[in-house]
């Protein structure tokens, strides 16, 4: 029996900093004096206009993709105006909510044998050098044991990586340009970031705030946070992500039963992102392979971040199936295996070594424990929100909780949170159309924090 089938409610029982300071030069200056000496006389500096400067340019034409781009990347934007808030409130106490990264120490069971793998590379026959791009067999074989062991997913069938979303982009390497693609709306701005830079998409519709050529599928509280596939056109590619990020929602086995069956009659490819399944506390499915079929029509990619703490260790892996096959009966994997081979080294020794200590039966216990120490995060945000009258989403099999507030900009509401509670979190609309009205809360922090957050939040909204 897998660890996926395992789990149950028992379960429940960040920075970025930017040191900017406004520097004491007066632009305006004009004059600058030297002091004098016997053998130095006075010297009158005069601040005069910079030459014009024509920079080199060279003769390649910038990635026409790049340039459909819309502003920045969401996370780094949303760092931007948090550094920004700092250096205008240098002494506010900021509690980041926003970027889902992590925030409790990596359980020792797990560093110790990343430590003990380390300092055994300073010996002769503890070194190793380039390992197999696909991953360290003995952890590939764990990942298949420990989340996919009756699923009929193999050792070979796995790919360990650097974390999820590095392989979301050596996946749209793997498709190409040519290939059209459907996200669920909200979701992961990696996603629609990855198309558009492969050129999969065509320009951004400012008045519709898509792009061209994505099957957007609107995901919300009215139909259960699960697409209408009755009205969703064909595409060749599916990302799906459950339990979801931004809105914490996590699709039932029914859902996902059809969502296969979807693909299956269109003859597409469900790229499925599991990399919050151990968060799910219910009956709901871990593994998309837990669907009959599945492994025709589908691929899975997972991370030990969100885990084991491994945001900055990066540790991940994709499975993609031998019965996977393009429409001219090549096998996917041997394709992606190719990408692999060709852009990527292999994941750090050190955190295989991590990753193989995350599925001892102790590692296992410490993850669990971590996850636990999350989701009681997000039960205390919860009930916060909710004590306040909001409408509140997720939060019961994933760490985000998704709060909406109707006929306000999502943009808006985050400064309102940022300028008078010193709480970062994340504005819905990033996520795509279907997230405006709602902002992202996540449950990585500190108890402390956690608490003088909600405390902020009913003191704003009381």
């Amino acid at each position: 029996m897998s660890l996926t089938h395992q789990l149950s409610t028992s379960m429940i029982s960040s920075s970025s900093s930017a040191f900017l300071a406004p520097s004491s030069f007066n632009s305006r200056t004009q004059n600058v004096s030297v002091p004098t000496s016997k053998r130095m006389g006075t010297c009158k500096c005069v601040v005069t206009p910079q030459e014009q400067m024509t920079a080199y340019k060279t003769k390649v034409s910038r990635n026409a993709n790049m340039a459909k781009l819309q502003a920045g990347y969401l996370f780094p934007e949303i760092a931007r105006r948090r550094a920004a808030h700092m250096l205008k409130y240098p002494d506010a106490q900021v509690i980041s909510l926003g970027i889902g990264d992590t925030t409790e120490p990596i359980p020792q069971v797990i560093t110790s044998a990343m430590a003990k793998r380390a300092h055994a590379l300073s010996t002769i026959e503890g070194y190793s050098g380039y390992g197999a791009e696909q991953g360290e067999k003995p952890l590939r074989a764990a990942i298949a044991k420990t989340f996919y062991g009756d699923l009929g997913i193999e050792e070979d069938d796995i790919f360990v990586s650097d974390g999820a979303k590095c392989d979301i982009s050596r996946l749209q390497v793997v498709f190409g340009s040519n290939v059209t693609m459907a996200v669920q709306d909200p979701s992961y701005p990696a996603y629609v970031d990855s198309s558009v830079i492969m050129g999969q998409t065509e320009h951004f519709q400012k008045e519709f705030e898509k792009y061209q050529n994505i099957e957007y599928m609107r995901c919300n509280p009215e139909n259960g946070f699960f697409p209408d596939l009755s009205t969703t056109g064909r595409t060749d590619i599916i990302f799906f992500c459950s339990p979801n990020n931004p809105t914490g929602s996590c699709a039932t086995r029914e859902q996902l039963t059809q969502l296969v069956q979807f693909a299956k009659n269109n003859g597409s490819i469900i790229v499925y992102d599991s990399a919050y399944a151990m968060y799910i506390s219910d009956d709901n499915p871990r593994s998309i392979f837990e669907i009959p079929g599945a492994k025709e029509v589908a691929i899975e990619t997972s991370s030990f971040s969100k885990y084991a703490g491994f945001t900055g260790v990066r540790l991940g892996w994709t499975v993609v199936p031998k019965q996977l096959l393009f429409s001219n009966g090549f096998p996917v994997a041997k394709d992606f295996n190719r990408i692999v081979c060709t852009c990527f080294n292999g994941s750090s020794n050190i955190a295989q070594a991590g990753g193989l200590a995350c599925l001892s039966p102790e590692g296992l216990e410490a993850m669990l424990e971590v996850i636990g120490f999350y989701k009681e995060n997000t039960k205390i945000i919860v009930d916060t929100f909710t004590s306040l009258g909001f409408n509140v989403y997720g939060g019961k099999n994933a760490p985000y909780v998704w709060v909406h507030f109707p006929g306000q900009s999502s943009w808006d509401v985050f400064s309102q949170i940022l300028e008078k509670t010193h709480v970062v979190t994340t504005p819905g609309s990033g996520f795509g159309p279907g997230g405006e009205g709602f902002i992202r809360v996540s449950a990585f922090g500190h108890r402390d924090n956690i608490l003088e957050a909600c405390k902020r939040f009913k003191q704003l909204y009381k």
